[in-house]
C-alpha cells in the first residue's frame, strides 16, 4: 500500500510534535529524540522518505523554514543584552569563527581525507551552530544569563557566516580554478552579500514603519512578517546562494533594535510557528537519510574527524578567542564544549556536495555523510552533556523553582518567607519603593522597578523563576501582569490575588490572565486582614500516621490553603481547578490562625514560677 503524501504530513506533524512532548515530560534533549524518531521511520523502518514524496519542493521548504527559524532567533537579538558581554560575543563571532575555519578545514583534509578545496568550503560551513539546536538546547539546559546569551548570540550571529565562508571558499576556488580568471564571480559575491545586508536592514525598518504608523491592523502583522521575510530571504538567496539568510538575519536584528511597541504582540506566536518547524525539519531530514550514509558514520576516518572538531578545534577556537576577555574559565570551558550542528549545516552540505561534484571533484560525495555524522554525535553529546557540565561549572540555575511576587504588601512578604522557609528562590517586585519597606524590613529579596518595562526586562533575570503571581491593589494591573506572562510561564504558573474594591470593569478583568491564588473569593484585603489579626504560614508533612483526610479534618475552619511540595520539590498552588491531590510524603503550606502559637504562649505563662 503506498502511503499519502497526506498520510506523510500528518505522521511528520505527529512525530515532531510528540518528540518535543517526550523531550519535555522525561526532561531529555528534543533534538535527539526527533533525529531518533526520524531514523527510525524513515531508513530503519523505510515507512517514509520525504526528500521522494515531497519531490522538487522538498529542498525549498526546508530552505524557507530555516529562513523563518533564523529570523524568529535574530529578532530577539537586542543589543541591551550584550552590557558586559560585547567583546566576548564580537571576539567568538569573528576571530573565533575564523580560527574555527582553518583548523576545521585542516583537519577535514588531513583526517576525513577531503581535497583542499571541498575542505576549505565544508570548513567554513561547519563553524554554525544556529538556534534550530542551541534555542531549545538552552531552553532545557537553563543557564546562567551570561553563558546562555553567548551561545544564542552565536548560534544567530554565525549561522549566515558560516554558509558565506563555505560560499566564498568556493568562489574562491572558482577564481583560481577557471580557465578565464573568473575574477567578476568573486566581484559579485562581494556586492550580493552587501546587498543582502542592506536588503534586510530595508525590510526590517519598512516593516518597523509600517507597524508603528499603523499601516498594517493587528490581525495581519504576523502573516505581514512572515511574507516579507520570505520575500527578504528569497530575493537576496536568487543572486547568490546563502546570502537569504544573512539578509533575514539582518531583517531581525534591525526589527528587534527598533523598539517597535507591538513587536512583543506577535513573537511569541512567532515562537510556536518556530517549535513547529524545527520539529517537522528534523523529522525530515532525519527520515530522508539512506542507510548507506548511516552505515558509512561509523568510518573510522569520519569518526576521527567529528571527534577532533568536538574536542580540539571548537576549545581552541572559543579559548583563543576569547583571551582578555571577561569570561571566566568555567564560561569559556561550557562554551568551548557546546556547539551542535543543525538544520543548516544539513541542508547547505547537501547543496554545496551537489556542485562540488558537478565541479569535478569526487571526494564531494561523502559531504552529506560527515555531515549528518558530525550534526547526530554533537547533538546526542552536547544535548546529555549541557545540565550536568552547566551545574559542575556552577553555571546552572537548575534546583527548585522559584516564585516571582509582583506586589510587595504585609501578606506577599509573609508568603515569600514561607518560601525562604522551604529554601525555595523567591522575589518580590514593587514599583513603589514605600510598599517595598515590607520586603527590606523583613529580609525578603525584592526588585525596585516596573515589571511590564523594557529596561526590567533587561535588568532583572526572570530564569530561575517558574511562577509568578501578582498580588497589587489594582485589578487591571494584576490581570495584565497575568496576560502579559501567561505564554512564557504557562496558564498553571501564573496566579493573581485581587483587591478587595470592586470596580465596574472587575467582572471582566477578573476573568482575565491567572488563577485566582488559594480560592477566587479571597481577595487581597483579606489575606493582609488576616495577616495583622495574627495568621501564620505552617508546614504539615504528610505520613503513613497522619494522611490528608487526617490533616484535613484537624484544620482550623479559618484556615487556608496556599500550596504542597512534592518530595521531588515540586511546587503545587492550591486554586479552585487544583486537581492534583496531596499524598503521603508532600508537605502543605497552609495560612493558618495562631492557635498553636498561642496555646504554647499560655502553656508556657501556666508553667513559669509565679
Amino acid at each position: 500500500m503506498e502511503i499519502s503524501l497526506l498520510f506523510i504530513i500528518m505522521l511528520i506533524g505527529i512525530l515532531g510534535i510528540g518528540s518535543q512532548w517526550i523531550a519535555w515530560k522525561y526532561s531529555l534533549p528534543a533534538i535527539v529524540i526527533m533525529s531518533i524518531a526520524g531514523l527510525i521511520m524513515g531508513p530503519f523502518l523505510g515507512i517514509m522518505n520525504p526528500q521522494e514524496s515531497f519531490g522538487p519542493i522538498y529542498d525549498p521548504i526546508i530552505s524557507v523554514a530555516v529562513a523563518i527559524i533564523l529570523f524568529e532567533g535574530s529578532i530577539q537579538l537586542n543589543f541591551k543584552e550584550l552590557s558586559g558581554l560585547g567583546k566576548p560575543i564580537f571576539r567568538i563571532s569573528t576571530i573565533g569563527a575564523f580560527i574555527a575555519w582553518i583548523l576545521g578545514s585542516l583537519t577535514a583534509h588531513y583526517m576525513a581525507g577531503l581535497s583542499w578545496e571541498v575542505a576549505f568550503v565544508i570548513g567554513g560551513l561547519f563553524i554554525v551552530t544556529g538556534p534550530t539546536v542551541i534555542l531549545p538546547l538552552l531552553r532545557q539546559s537553563k543557564l546562567k544569563p551570561r553563558p546562555a546569551k553567548i551561545l544564542k548570540w552565536e548560534g544567530i550571529i554565525v549561522d549566515p557566516i558560516g554558509v558565506l565562508l563555505a560560499v566564498f571558499a568556493f568562489e574562491i576556488i572558482t577564481f583560481f580554478t577557471s580557465d578565464d580568471g573568473g575574477g567578476g564571480q568573486l566581484v559579485v559575491f562581494f556586492v550580493a552579500a552587501i546587498f543582502a545586508v542592506g536588503l534586510g536592514w530595508f525590510c526590517g525598518k519598512v516593516t518597523g514603519w509600517m507597524f508603528e504608523t499603523g499601516h498594517v491592523p493587528e490581525f495581519l502583522k504576523s502573516p505581514a512578517v512572515f511574507v516579507i521575510v520570505i520575500f527578504c530571504f528569497t530575493l537576496a538567496d536568487e543572486i547568490v546562494h546563502g546570502t537569504g539568510l544573512l539578509s533575514v538575519t539582518a531583517m531581525g536584528l534591525t526589527l528587534a533594535n527598533m523598539g517597535v511597541t507591538s513587536l512583543s504582540d506577535f513573537r511569541h506566536f512567532k515562537e510556536n510557528i518556530s517549535v513547529l518547524l524545527i520539529s517537522a525539519i528534523f523529522i525530515m531530514l532525519a527520515s530522508s537519510l539512506q542507510m548507506e550514509t548511516i552505515i558509512q558514520i561509523f568510518q573510522p576516518n569520519i569518526i576521527g574527524y567529528v571527534l577532533l572538531m568536538m574536542f580540539a578545534v571548537r576549545p581552541l577556537s572559543i579559548f583563543l578567542s576569547t583571551i582578555r576577555t571577561n569570561l571566566t574559565m568555567q564560561e569559556r570551558g561550557l562554551v568551548g564544549w557546546i556547539a551542535p550542528r543543525g538544520i543548516v549545516a544539513l541542508t547547505v552540505s547537501s547543496y554545496f556536495a551537489g556542485i562540488l561534484l558537478d565541479a569535478g571533484y569526487e571526494d564531494a560525495e561523502i559531504l552529506t555523510t560527515l555531515t549528518f555524522g558530525l550534526v547526530f554525535f554533537t547533538v546526542v553529546a552536547h544535548g546529555f552533556s549541557i545540565g550536568p557540565l552547566a551545574k559542575k561549572l556552577h553555571l546552572s540555575l537548575e534546583g527548585k523553582p522559584g516564585v516571582l511576587i509582583v506586589g510587595s504588601n504585609s501578606f506577599t512578604v509573609q508568603l515569600a518567607k514561607s518560601f525562604q522557609k522551604a529554601e525555595y528562590p523567591v522575589l518580590i517586585v514593587d514599583a513603589d519603593w514605600q510598599n517595598l519597606r515590607f520586603a527590606r524590613n523583613e529580609g525578603v529579596p525584592f526588585y525596585h522597578g516596573e515589571i511590564l518595562s523594557e529596561q526590567t526586562e533587561y535588568n532583572l533575570d526572570t530564569i530561575p523563576y517558574d511562577f509568578i503571581i501578582a498580588a497589587t491593589h489594582s485589578y487591571s494591573y494584576n490581570s495584565l501582569v497575568c496576560t502579559t506572562y501567561l505564554p512564557e510561564y504557562g496558564r498553571t504558573n501564573v496566579f493573581k490575588v485581587d483587591p478587595e474594591q470592586q470596580t465596574t470593569a472587575s467582572d471582566i478583568v477578573t476573568k482575565v490572565g491567572g488563577r485566582s491564588l488559594c480560592r477566587e473569593d479571597m481577595s487581597l484585603g483579606d489575606f493582609i486582614a488576616k495577616t495583622q489579626n495574627g495568621f501564620v504560614f505552617r508546614q504539615t508533612a504528610l505520613t503513613e500516621q497522619f494522611t490528608y483526610s487526617q490533616f484535613k479534618r484537624g484544620l482550623e475552619e479559618e484556615a487556608l490553603l496556599i500550596y504542597f511540595i512534592k518530595p521531588s520539590g515540586q511546587l503545587f498552588f492550591y486554586a479552585d481547578d487544583l486537581r492534583v491531590r496531596p499524598n503521603i510524603g508532600d508537605t502543605i503550606v497552609s495560612f493558618t490562625p495562631p492557635i498553636k502559637e498561642i496555646r504554647k504562649i499560655q502553656d508556657k505563662l501556666n508553667n513559669s514560677p509565679k
